[in-house]
C-alpha cells in the first residue's frame, strides 16, 4: 500500500505542475481532463498528508518517552494512545480510497420504473416512487427529464422512464435497482383489507459516445402515431418512434414529444443505456459469484424493500433496516437507506479486495 501511495501522490504532484502549464490551460479537454484527475487524488492525498503527519508524531512522542523527566513522561504515553488511534483510523481510511471504484458512479443515470403484479395499486404507486426520487434529485440539486412514460387510465402509471443529470447521480441510484413491494390499503377496499402490489426499477449508466458505438444501420426506425392523452399535435402526426437495436433485439418507445426527432433522441438516450447495461451483465456473468455480489445492484428479479403503509415501515431486506419514516421517505428523505446500503457494500468490498 505504502508504493501504491507514493506513486499517487508523485502523480498528485506532477498534476499540479501540469495545471499550470500555459500549453495545457489553453487545451480544454486535457485541462479537463487533469482537473478531474486531480481532484480524484487529492482526496488520498490529503488523507495521507495526515497520516504521515501521525507517523511523525509517534516517532517524537517515542523519543520522549526516554526523558528523564516522569512527568514528560507520563505525557508521552498519554499522547501515544490517541496517536496510535488516529493512525489507525487514518490507515482504514487510506484502504478505503485505494478500493476500485465503479466506473459508472459519476454518471448520469437514466431510472426506468415499471408496474408489476398487483393491478390499478402497482401502477398508482409507480407514479409515488417516481416523486420520491424526483424530490430527492431536487434535494441534490440534480435535474431529472422524464423521457417517457404510460399513464394508467386512474391516475397512475404503466412505466416511466427518467434520466436523472447530475455528478454522482449512479453511485447512489444504484443501490434502486429490484423489486419494490408496496402494502397499503386501496381507496377502493371497503373492508379494509391490506393489498400488496409490486414494482420494478432499474437503475442504468448513461452510455458515453466515446465507450458504445453503435452502427446506424444496426437500427431500425419505426414512426407511428401517439396514444394515449396528450396535447395539440401529439395524437394527431407521426411523431411516436420506435427504435429496434436488431444485433440484441432492445427495443424502445418515445411518444411524449410532438417532434418526432425529440423523441428519437430520447429513445436513443434509453436505447444507448440498455445497450452498455446489458455489455456490463455479460461481463459481469463471466465474473465469480463473489465478485458480482460486490459489484452488482443487487438481483432485479429479487425482493429489494417493503413499504408498508399500515405500519409507516419502510425495510430494506438486503441489510435487514427497518425504519419507521415511509412518509418522511417517500418525500424524498432516502440519505440514510442509500448511506447504509453504501456502508455495507463497502465493507464487503473491504474484506473481498473488491470494487463496490
Amino acid at each position: 500500500m505504502h508504493k501504491q501511495l507514493k506513486g499517487i501522490e508523485n502523480r498528485f504532484l506532477e498534476l499540479e505542475k501540469l495545471l499550470s502549464d500555459p500549453s495545457i490551460l489553453q487545451d480544454r479537454k486535457k485541462y479537463q481532463q487533469y482537473s478531474r484527475e486531480h481532484s480524484d487524488l487529492s482526496k488520498v492525498v490529503a488523507v495521507l498528508r495526515k497520516y504521515e503527519q501521525t507517523l511523525q508524531e509517534l516517532d517524537d512522542s517515542r523519543e520522549l518517552l526516554k526523558d528523564s523527566d516522569p512527568d514528560i513522561k507520563a505525557m508521552a504515553r498519554a499522547e501515544l494512545g490517541t496517536l496510535r488511534s488516529r493512525k489507525n483510523s487514518l490507515e482504514y481510511d487510506l484502504t478505503k480510497l485505494l478500493l476500485p471504484k465503479d466506473p459508472n458512479d459519476n454518471k448520469n443515470v437514466i431510472v426506468e420504473i415499471r408496474a408489476g403484479t398487483g393491478g390499478e395499486e402497482a401502477g398508482l404507486f409507480v407514479g409515488d416512487l417516481f416523486r420520491m426520487y424526483s424530490r430527492y434529485a431536487e434535494k441534490k440539486s440534480w435535474k431529472i427529464e422524464v423521457l417517457t412514460h404510460h399513464p394508467t387510465g386512474v391516475g397512475g402509471l404503466k412505466e416511466i422512464i427518467a434520466m436523472v443529470y447530475g455528478k454522482g447521480a449512479y453511485s447512489c441510484f444504484k443501490y434502486e435497482s429490484g423489486t419494490h413491494r408496496v402494502q397499503r390499503v386501496p381507496a377502493t377496499e371497503a373492508q379494509g383489507r391490506i393489498h400488496t402490489s409490486v414494482v420494478t426499477v432499474a437503475v442504468l449508466p448513461e452510455a458515453e459516445d466515446v465507450e458504445l458505438k453503435i452502427d446506424p444501420n444496426e437500427i431500425k426506425v419505426d414512426v407511428f402515431r401517439a396514444t394515449g392523452p396528450g396535447g395539440q399535435s401529439v395524437n394527431t402526426t407521426d411523431s411516436a418512434v420506435r427504435l429496434t437495436h436488431l444485433p440484441t433485439g432492445i427495443v424502445v418507445t418515445c411518444q411524449d414529444e410532438k417532434s418526432q426527432l425529440k423523441n428519437r433522441n430520447k429513445g436513443m438516450k434509453v436505447l444507448r443505456a440498455r445497450i452498455l447495461d446489458r455489455m456490463i451483465k455479460e461481463q459481469d456473468q463471466k465474473r465469480s459469484e463473489e465478485r458480482k455480489s460486490q459489484i452488482g445492484d443487487g438481483d432485479r428479479s429479487g425482493r429489494i424493500r417493503t413499504y408498508n403503509f399500515p405500519q409507516g415501515r419502510v425495510t430494506d431486506h438486503r441489510i435487514g433496516l427497518t425504519l419507521y419514516k415511509l412518509e418522511s421517505i417517500l418525500q424524498g428523505e432516502i440519505d440514510e437507506v442509500i448511506e447504509k446500503l453504501a456502508t455495507h457494500y463497502q465493507a464487503q468490498a473491504l474484506q473481498n479486495g473488491a470494487s463496490f
